[in-house]
């Protein structure tokens, strides 16, 4: 069970003002409780919330060390329960800390580890972490850091299920024991289908046919009987010197 330790200070006003004057200065307003402890006002510095923010450390057991101003500083176990941010600028605005009883079970979301590599990758297949944290329950000096979860043996075609995790005495997995963790599954590759080639072939031909112009000095069928402007007003030969029948007898 990993432990950070937060050093915080007790206030006695829980006003709007001297909460914003605390902000001013670089301390966000915060509160302890719990089951079996009184209500605990604290002040806690806005630069240190947030490296644990940054770390990951805020789902992660606080002692808080706390000084109410005597000579002797209080040490009280907690977990985060509450972050408030302020909507408009993102800064840190409150925060909230349960007490832990390490007499007492308490339910927390575990990381899964994935170790080895799996032979059903080797074979082309692909591993798929169909889950990243387990729900589990125990007391709080029991709770893990990560379960480790080993794929070597999958196969493709394989998985891991919850009734698969290794944990130690004392932990109680809390989801369904049929629910898959990791599996290894075939690489689908989509295949394209190329068109016909004789498909292709006749297509280009019907346009080449179509777009071809009639041969040089060809008349088209409507041009077929027409004369010319040139021939027209020209006499064959043949008629020079005949008159025509109106003419004869004059």
């Amino acid at each position: 069970m990993e432990v950070t330790d937060l050093a915080a200070l007790v206030r006695k006003e829980q006003k709007k003002g001297p909460s914003r004057r605390l902000r001013d200065k670089g301390f966000v307003p915060a509160v302890f409780y719990g089951r079996s402890a009184e209500n605990i006002l604290l002040a806690i510095r806005n630069d240190e919330l947030i490296k644990l923010h940054k770390d990951k450390k805020d789902h992660a057991f606080i002692k808080l060390i706390i000084d109410d101003g005597g000579s002797k500083k209080i040490e009280k176990l907690s977990l985060i329960k509450e972050l408030q941010l302020q909507p408009l600028t993102g800064k840190l605005y409150h925060a909230d800390f349960y007490e832990v009883d390490v007499k007492r079970k308490i339910t927390m979301e575990v990381s899964l580890r994935f170790v080895g590599k799996a032979i059903g990758v080797e074979s082309g297949g692909e591993l798929q972490h169909l889950k990243r944290e387990v729900k589990v329950s125990c007391l709080p000096l029991d709770l893990p850091d990560h379960i480790d979860v080993d794929v070597t043996d999958l196969s493709i075609g394989d998985s891991i299920k919850i009734r698969d995790l290794k944990v130690t005495e004392g932990i109680t997995l809390l989801d369904r024991p049929d629910t898959s963790v990791a599996s290894v599954a075939v690489i689908k590759v989509a295949k394209v289908e190329e068109p016909a080639k004789e498909e292709g072939a006749a297509e280009e031909g019907a346009a080449a046919a179509e777009g071809e112009a009639p041969a040089a000095g060809a008349a088209s069928p409507a041009e077929k009987g027409k004369a010319s402007p040139a021939e027209k007003g020209k006499a064959a030969p043949a008629e020079k010197g005949k008159a025509s029948p109106a003419e004869k007898g004059k």
